[in-house]
């Protein structure tokens, strides 16, 4: 049995469950779609479940003698992550007959779909890294399955999730800045999370880890990417605005992305949370004048059309 003041220790640092399957960790059946990998040498050993989500189960493996984390994607009938198409919009596929098939929604196209989906994250994982992001390193993808850092504490217990985590104002100051960074070094590698929330980041020793981002969408080429921006950023503002109020008065999405449209926006960037709106009331006669013009505009075009073609004047 732990002792109690382990017992009290795991559960002040929100990370009971994973101290407890660190210690008892039973012989468990390897599950099916991570033998492959042992089969191929790439996992030593499945350790145990870390947690299972709407859109994978994650487990602790060892691999090349390290303790890491195998994700391993739940296939899409299976996944509840809704509006998986609208995450999609935007992405680029290099193979046109790959794009075809994704479009005709053929069997294969459906697995090149999937792929994509499953990759979208080890590419986003490798330009956040390169970006100076904190997330975790990953080491490849395989059949959906994958393979990457387990983020731990300094005793090497697995980092909790930060809506396990208790802080205090300073702290939630300090950290809501750290995110605002990353999140600000996204945008700059042209990136928006998606489902950016406090179930989304790790809290190790040295603060915040970004996690999950097959949902990882395109800033520019994405139509609903602002709102997807907003939304990360106020889910992060309202989490640590629990623990520190004033946060409730910043408005750092608005900001970085008026900066971000302008072209002003870079990782170094000083970042205020203020943010002055368009408080300018629309003079509706003025667009309805406009929206006229427009259309007479266009009735003229459509009679010159059909002068030149059949040499009739427009009735």
């Amino acid at each position: 049995m732990l002792s109690l003041i382990k017992l009290i220790y795991a559960f002040s640092r929100g990370s009971f469950f994973a101290n407890y399957r660190v210690l008892y960790k039973p012989n468990m059946k390897t599950p099916k779609r991570l033998q492959p990998l042992i089969d191929d040498g790439l996992i030593d050993e499945v350790l145990y479940q870390l947690m299972s989500g709407k859109e994978a189960t994650v487990y602790a493996v060892t691999s090349q003698g390290e303790i890491r984390c195998a994700k391993v994607y739940k296939e899409a009938i299976n996944r509840s992550f809704k509006k998986a198409a609208q995450y999609q919009e935007g992405r680029k596929v290099k193979n046109s007959r790959r794009a075809r098939a994704m479009e005709k929604g053929s069997s294969f196209g459906r697995k090149q779909q999937e792929d994509a989906w499953q990759n979208a994250e080890v590419d986003a994982l490798f330009t956040l890294a390169a970006a100076g992001v904190r997330v975790p390193q990953p080491f490849g993808c395989y059949d959906g399955v994958l393979l990457m850092e387990l983020v731990t504490d300094g005793e090497g217990n697995v980092a909790p999730r930060l809506n396990d985590v208790i802080l205090t104002g300073e702290q939630a100051l300090r950290d809501h800045e750290q995110v605002m960074h990353y999140v600000k070094l996204m945008l700059c590698a042209g990136i928006v999370h998606g489902d950016l929330s406090e179930f989304n980041v790790l809290v190790d020793d040295f603060g915040p880890v970004i996690i999950d981002l097959p949902q990882a969408v395109n800033a520019a080429a994405n139509n609903n990417a602002f709102s997807m921006f907003q939304r990360d950023v106020r889910n992060m503002t309202d989490y640590y605005a629990e623990f520190a109020p004033q946060l409730n008065e910043t408005h750092y999405a608005e900001e970085m992305w008026a900066l971000f449209q302008a072209g002003e926006l870079t990782p170094d960037s000083v970042l205020t949370g203020e943010f002055e709106f368009d408080t300018t009331d629309a003079d509706v006669d003025t667009v309805l004048e406009e929206i006229k013009a427009a259309f007479a505009e266009e009735q003229e075009r459509l009679a010159r059309i059909k002068l030149a073609n059949t040499g009739e004047e427009p009735e």
